[in-house]
């Protein structure tokens, strides 16, 4: 009985079609790991920063797409080692993006219909977590040291009301 069993099943499993398998291309990846380091400051602090965006009044924000409170940090690197000769910030997706438009939620704070937006040095909204912030123009690094200006402000995504707003962003820096 065994071996009817055993070639019962052996039987199926020939009459199953055959799977063809070859390979069709090659993927080849490319990087380099450098040993660039640099100190890292927010606006004259630690790495880790707080930036404080200004009280604004609710109706400056009573509608989408209304921007309130642009408040310009500075990330200045020194003591930067490697062959860099530009720098510039890109801040990641994260818990706290809105993968739609790279702006901050409001991850803390009671104030509803606001996010925080990021800018560039020239006050052009920053998409976090996009590869587009890359195509923005990069800070030349000097015996060994830069200073990079971003901003943030306030964004209605409608008719916003009052309370606390609170979120964060990762950063990271590439260098050229």
């Amino acid at each position: 009985m065994k071996h009817k069993i055993a070639f019962g099943v052996l039987s199926a499993a020939f009459a199953l079609p055959m799977a063809a398998h070859a390979s069709d291309g090659t993927i080849t990846f490319n990087g380099a790991i450098e040993a660039q380091t640099c100190t890292i400051s927010v606006n004259g602090g630690d790495k880790d920063a707080t930036v404080q965006l200004p009280t604004v009044a609710a109706s400056t924000l009573a509608a989408k797409g209304q921007t309130a409170g642009a408040t310009n940090f500075t990330i200045a690197l020194s003591e930067c080692s490697g062959d860099a000769t530009q720098v510039r910030a890109f801040f990641e997706a994260g818990p706290n993006v809105d993968g739609t438009t790279g702006n901050l939620n409001n991850a803390n704070g009671a104030a509803t219909n606001v996010q925080v937006q990021l800018l560039n040095a020239d006050g052009v909204a920053l998409k976090a977590g996009d590869e587009s912030q890359r195509s923005y123009a990069a800070t030349a690094l000097t015996s060994g040291a830069a200073t990079m200006i971003y901003g943030a402000q306030y964004y209605a995504t409608g008719a916003s009301t009052a309370g606390d707003v609170q979120t964060s962003v990762t950063y990271s820096i590439d260098y050229l």
